[in-house]
């Protein structure tokens, strides 16, 4: 099961696990669309690619909710 990070790692925007609009990489780690527009899809982190993060619906994240350990390095 994902990890759904809260927030982007560049910018520390807001990232909701229902909402689209989060980009991953193999390590989970995550971004907004426009800081993975601007880092040209690459992970800073390790250099994997970075891929649309699918969102978890609502109704389950109550049962699997979603990390509160922000990740933003600013």
């Amino acid at each position: 099961m994902l990890e759904m990070r809260p927030d982007c790692e560049r910018c520390g925007c807001d990232l909701p696990a229902d909402a689209p609009g989060a980009f991953i990489c193999s390590f989970e780690c995550t971004f907004c669309a426009e800081c993975a527009d601007a880092l040209d899809d690459r992970c800073p982190n390790c250099g994997g690619e970075l891929m649309d993060r699918p969102t978890r619906a609502r109704k389950l994240l109550e049962q699997h909710p979603a990390s509160t350990e922000r990740k933003h390095k600013g």
